[in-house]
């Protein structure tokens, strides 16, 4: 048993390691600026470049098990750190914006996304007695290197340009997200051996694709992805055109943002674990609809724009991390890489469609106003869905339902 558990702990502080490494694209707000000073780009043009970023991500989540399945956990996770760490050092090389969105946008995505859905569910795998927690773990350092790196990017900018910024993050990023993989180990066995922990059915992506929960838990996943991204893109513009801010103080935001997605994390993963996976879900889109309609309709001040600011992205921070508990709690561990690879579709969709609703609608208070609606439509949802189960189940194993009922809330 000891040797069981030291085997596990290394398999945490492996993929913390390789989630920091991953975490780290999200301080590519960085670079949009000095990219511009430097190449001479429109800033627009150039922020789209993290929108590619984000949909690579939730498209790589398609293949990563297959990819799994044929190279094995560890390689597949360090070929990924090695094209993360190579696309970004390309980038600094780069002399157009094509050449930016390809390395940049699709290379690194891709390998991020690849790395990210994996190792995080492998670790899911190793702890299935304490799934909502031990997601905190991993997706809060992920969220922990965004936030470390928010200030190392900025010094390497600042320091050395931001040609050479990109060179000397790829090769952190490449050599932490390597280095963790030596660390991991395939849980192929774990989850026979938990079987009775979760009384679970382990679906495939196809039967799961039959049932009407993957379609319902895909709604609330994009809503709670869509109010969370959209907030973070433009959360200093919200600070100085709806709260009157200075742009120092709306600057602030961001990093309020990452604090507060992290903690979000880490305790609403634990809590989860405690009171219910759904119910937590529940809390925080009634917590981001009222905090978004503050935004919306409410004169803002100073400290009701960071209040508001803080809970949605406290609340974001939480569904991004108990909704791979809850994607295994509903469909099994088995394949817990593959289906959480279809509901993750959900933050690919959510990335672009809050800007595209702006830019449909016209502005922040209409984008608002949806995603308020649509917060409360998902509200609904969390009310009145429970786990599928299959006609060919047996009495006893039906007769436990309600007991994983209580657990997801």
């Amino acid at each position: 048993m000891k040797e069981r558990n030291g085997s596990r702990l290394l398999i945490v502080i492996g993929t913390i390691i390789v989630q920091m490494g991953l975490g780290t694209i999200y301080t590519w707000s960085l670079f949009n600026q000095p990219l511009v000073d430097k190449f001479g780009w429109d800033i627009s043009a150039t922020a789209i470049t993290f929108s590619i970023t984000s949909f690579a991500l939730a498209f790589a989540t398609l293949f990563a098990g297959k990819l799994q399945d044929k190279w094995g956990l560890r390689r597949l996770i360090a070929i990924a750190g090695i094209f993360l760490g190579g696309g970004l050092m390309l980038s600094s090389q780069v002399s157009s914006l094509w050449m930016l969105y390809l390395v940049a946008g699709v290379i690194v995505g891709f390998a991020d996304g690849t790395a990210y859905i994996t190792s995080l569910s492998n670790l899911i795998k190793w702890f299935p007695e304490k799934k909502g927690l031990i997601s905190g773990i991993s997706v809060g350092a992920y969220g922990t290197g965004s936030l470390v790196f928010k200030y190392l990017n900025a010094s390497f900018i600042e320091s050395f340009g931001v040609s050479t910024a990109f060179l000397i993050w790829g090769i952190i990023a490449l050599a932490m997200v390597v280095g963790g993989s030596f660390l991991l180990k395939e849980a192929q066995e774990v989850e026979t051996k938990t079987a009775s922990v979760t009384a679970q059915k382990n679906y495939t992506v196809k039967e799961m694709l039959k049932t009407k929960q993957a379609y319902l838990l895909f709604v609330i996943f994009f809503t709670a992805c869509m109010s969370g991204l959209y907030l973070i893109g433009i959360v200093k513009d919200i600070g100085v055109s709806l709260a009157n801010l200075d742009v120092a103080t709306a600057a602030n935001a961001v990093a309020l943002v990452a604090i507060f997605n992290t903690i979000g994390r880490i305790i609403l993963g634990a809590l989860s674990d405690k009171v219910g996976r759904i119910k937590v879900v529940s809390g925080t889109l009634v917590v981001t609809a009222i905090a978004v309609t503050v935004l919306n309709v409410v004169p803002l001040n100073f400290p009701l724009f960071f209040a508001c600011v803080a809970a949605i992205a406290f609340c974001f921070g939480g569904v991004i991390t108990v909704y791979p508990a809850i994607v295994a709690d509903f469909f099994g561990l088995k394949n817990q890489s593959k289906n959480y690879g279809i509901i993750y579709q959900g933050f690919g969709f959510g990335a672009l469609a809050g800007s595209m609703i702006a830019a449909v609608l016209g502005g922040f208070h209409a984008t608002f106003t949806v995603i308020t609606i649509l917060c409360v439509i998902s509200f609904v949802i969390t009310l009145i869905i429970q786990p599928p189960y299959t006609k060919t189940e047996p009495k006893e194993k039906k007769a436990r339902r309600p007991e994983l009922a209580n657990r997801l809330g």
